[in-house]
């Protein structure tokens, strides 16, 4: 079974979610710092690292960042903040996911879940393809995207989004649709999380290519190859 870190400085959290975790039958450590859980992640192996943003002797933002020096593996952010610019700037760190407190722990089970499966390796290599759209190419393999000859360093995210989005061009994707493809679950509170995915996506693609993914009012967001 999968061993989760949990780094949170508040005690009655770390108890909550290693009660629910157990249940599920995780293997589980924790640290009540930032620097502590960075300490720890090294001296050992873990599957997916739950991590609080404000803590003392050194943030999440600051261990995410460490983490991601050296490592990939799946970081689920904790924090009070719901505020849309803390979600981007962990997000362009590499975070995975993101969740509010106070959060429902079947919520972040759910979650974990998810993140543990996208990030698991395929059982077989995959034969999808290479998808080129004028210009455009994503090569669901490598995980390389090219925009005319020039390589893009996309989240995975922001990635998983586009290559959804190529594999249904035309297609009005609801955000809910989104949410449970690409994120795996069923998403509880707040489906701007997708908007702010194809806010970063957009941005990553950059002039020419940024307005294929069209938003329809009401309803979601549309892919076509050309503006």
């Amino acid at each position: 079974m999968a061993k989760i870190l949990v780094v949170d400085d508040e005690e009655r959290i770390r108890d909550i979610i290693r009660q629910y975790l157990q249940f599920e039958g995780y293997e589980y450590a924790e640290a009540a710092n930032g620097q502590a859980g960075v300490d720890l992640f090294f001296q050992d192996r873990f599957d997916l690292v739950l991590m609080d943003v404000m803590m003392p002797f050194l943030d999440g933002i600051s261990a995410l960042r460490m983490i991601r020096e050296k490592s990939s593996v799946p970081v689920i952010l904790l924090t009070a903040k719901g505020e849309e610019y803390d979600k981007i700037f962990g997000f362009d760190l590499g975070a995975d996911d993101y969740v509010v407190k106070p959060f429902s722990p079947k919520e972040l089970m759910a979650r974990i879940r998810a993140v543990l499966k996208r990030a698991a390796p395929p059982s077989e290599p995959k034969s999808d393809g290479v998808y080129t759209c004028g210009g455009l190419t994503v090569n669901p393999v490598s995980y390389e995207v090219t925009v005319e000859g020039k390589r893009l360093n996309l989240t995975p995210k922001e990635f998983d989004l586009l290559l959804y989005f190529v594999r249904h061009q035309g297609m009005v994707l609801a955000r809910e649709t989104l949410l449970n493809e690409i994120w795996g679950y069923d998403f509880y509170g707040d489906s701007r999380t997708v908007d702010t995915h194809i806010k970063m996506l957009r941005s990553s693609l950059g002039e020419g290519y940024r307005d294929r993914i069209k938003t329809v009012w009401g309803v979601g967001y549309r892919y076509d190859e050309t503006e």
